[in-house]
């Protein structure tokens, strides 16, 4: 929630921002409480097994559709690993929605809505389109794609070219290695995408006024604006 409200941020005159990561946390602590930190936890928790269950049985058949297309194996990683991305988008967006809402809210925990009566309240006012439960779907879908594109396109490419090790210990680490890098350069490369998913799903600068409404209009109005 703290680098949520981070991203949500609209330059340095929005009386609202934080002045430093640590302000953020202290704010928080003394504003919200505790269970500040933890606004908007249950719709994750909702959403990780199919979360997960798609990524990873949808890249299997990604990759397996590819292989009759004669791709070479580090092209097909990496575009199933964009479908499959792609596919986990349409899965979570509406369950970002609801916890995005939730996070933006600075009130105290105990007075905040629970993920049910949020949701309703979303569907009943905007309904379930791309203004309400799958507003930001676009950036949801550049966040996942990238990310998933780059980290099974790196992960498997660089996994096949480095010898495995026989050494267990040393297998795990060359494995925890791949993987630690493949997941830190998709994250740098998908995360303008997150910030855009963020500000688009979030509460808008001037109430009743849409500013940030699609992903590469929000990417450019972020650009111009905050550099």
């Amino acid at each position: 929630i703290v680098f949520f409200r981070f991203q949500i941020q609209r330059g340095k005159t929005d009386p609202t921002s934080y002045k430093s990561l640590g302000d953020c946390f202290r704010t928080i602590f003394q504003r919200e409480g505790l269970f500040g930190f933890y606004k908007g936890i249950f719709p994750p928790i909702l959403a990780e097994t199919p979360k997960r269950a798609v990524k990873f049985f949808t890249f299997e058949q990604y990759k397996k559709l590819l292989g009759y297309a004669s791709l070479p194996p580090g092209l097909a990683f990496a575009v199933a690993g964009l479908g499959s991305g792609l596919t986990e988008a349409v899965v979570v967006n509406p369950f970002e929605v609801v916890k995005v809402s939730l996070q933006a809210n600075r009130g105290a925990f105990t007075e905040q809505p629970s993920s049910f009566v949020q949701a309703r309240q979303i569907i009943k006012t905007d309904g379930l389109g791309f203004q309400g439960l799958n507003k930001g779907l676009t950036a949801t879908l550049g966040r996942h794609g990238v990310f998933n594109m780059v980290y099974f396109g790196f992960y498997f490419n660089v996994k096949n070219i480095l010898p495995v090790n026989k050494d267990p210990n040393l297998e795990f680490l060359r494995k925890f290695g791949i993987g630690l890098v493949s997941g830190t350069i998709a994250s740098i490369i998908n995360i303008p995408f997150d910030v855009a998913k963020s500000r688009i799903q979030g509460p808008q600068p001037v109430p009743g006024e849409i500013k940030y409404r699609t992903c590469f209009k929000t990417m450019a109005t972020v650009y111009k604006e905050e550099g």
